[in-house]
């Protein structure tokens, strides 16, 4: 039997928001700036996302840890950039604050036009759910679902009529090579299907922002350089930037711009000539 709207709707949210921090200087902003769901253009057209001076303190006190060290970093649409570096070195911290999971201690973080900073919590999701789309390492598939039911999952939870959500998920699982497998659940699959099902799943409200977090780390050298070249061919392209966390070397051919972290800074930036 397949599960209840309310039970979708609960179970995909407990999944996204877990780990989410609490977020009271969201919660105090004005309700009039929950408006800006569609990002307008920024200075710069082509410029997706922009951080400057940003700093992220975890802890307080004599205990008070430095995470980033006033990073400044463009991304650009119709890029493929690659965020590498070494475990502990600020990676997922900053694209955290990108997402709008985490906020800074200092500095400003611009997403598609839009200063984060000046969205309340409510306003802050709705524009995350819009323009934002996620994949995750360990895929986060639910697995009472099946491919084509775990691809619908965000377009259900805003509203869409369930043949329709679906068919549209369908439609997305034969984008990335999976039609064939739209009915099965993630335990009947690969690991590099079940993250072929999550780039679906990711790219079903076609995101402006493609965020990845390690999403080869769990899957072996073919797997990851099929994931990766759907992630080139499907995912990057004009008027959407990509993310791609990574510290798995394998992968760097695909980036267009290599950002290079160190110690919660910037260390390297250029684009690469390999791609």
């Amino acid at each position: 039997m397949a599960p209840s709207m309310l039970a979708i709707r609960e179970t995909f949210a407990s999944l996204v928001a877990d780990g989410v921090p609490h977020n009271p200087r969201h919660e105090s902003s004005q309700a009039a700036d929950d408006s800006p769901l569609t990002a307008h253009h920024s200075q710069l057209a082509n410029t997706a996302v922009s951080c400057k001076g940003v700093t992220k303190e975890f802890g307080a006190n004599g205990t008070k840890t430095l995470a980033l060290r006033g990073v400044d970093v463009d991304v650009s649409d119709g890029q493929l950039t690659l965020l590498v570096g070494p475990s502990g070195c600020g990676k997922t911290t900053l694209i955290s604050i990108v997402a709008g999971l985490l906020n800074p201690t200092e500095g400003s973080v611009e997403v598609l036009g839009a200063d984060l900073a000046k969205l309340s919590g409510r306003g802050l999701v709705e524009f995350r759910a819009k323009n934002i789309g996620f994949v995750f390492q360990q895929y986060n598939l639910l697995p009472a679902l099946s491919a084509a039911e775990n691809a619908a999952v965000p377009l259900i939870i805003n509203g869409w009529p369930r043949k329709k959500a679906f068919a549209k998920a369908r439609a997305m699982l034969a984008t990335v090579g999976l039609s064939h497998r739209a009915d099965n659940f993630p335990s009947q699959l690969s690991g590099g299907e079940q993250q072929r099902v999550a780039i679906a799943r990711a790219l079903i409200n076609e995101p402006r922002l493609l965020v990845c977090d390690e999403p080869t780390s769990a899957l072996d050298a073919k797997s990851g350089h099929t994931v990766m070249e759907l992630i080139k061919q499907v995912a990057v392209q004009p008027g959407r930037a990509v993310i791609v966390v990574t510290h798995d070397s394998r992968v760097f051919e695909f980036g267009d711009r290599i950002v290079e972290m160190s110690d919660g800074r910037i260390s390297s930036d250029q684009a690469n000539v390999a791609a």
